[in-house]
């Protein structure tokens, strides 16, 4: 079994930063992919960014180049760096992780505000 929990979010004006935090507990494995999503009110669950292995990642094409996810393989924590935010990205963001036979977790999410 795992469980993730995340950290980091709240308000923040347009054009500024957060750092979300998500720490795994459980069978963790270097094998599990890792990812953020994000739900906003009326709209599906959409990709933001994940990561495979040492350096493969992918991004959502809406976030790209101002968002940066990293793995910290020890200590099973991953964070989104989310720079230049604007109102677009105001939503609840949800770790996920998938086992590399398809078993997937996710988290509580937690809330991102951007205001204008």
């Amino acid at each position: 079994q795992v469980q993730l929990v995340e950290s980091g979010g709240g308000l923040v004006q347009a054009g500024g930063s957060l750092r979300l935090s998500c720490v795994a507990s459980g069978s963790i494995a270097s094998s599990d992919t890792m990812a953020w999503y994000r739900q906003s009110p009326g709209k599906q669950r959409d990709l933001v960014a994940s990561i495979r292995g040492p350096d493969t990642t992918n991004y959502g094409a809406s976030v790209k180049g101002r968002f940066t996810i990293s793995r910290d393989y020890a200590k099973n924590t991953v964070d989104l760096q989310m720079n230049a935010l604007d109102t677009d990205d105001t939503a609840v963001y949800y770790c996920y992780l998938r086992k590399r036979w398809g078993t997937q977790y996710w988290g509580q999410g937690t809330q991102v505000t951007v205001s204008s």
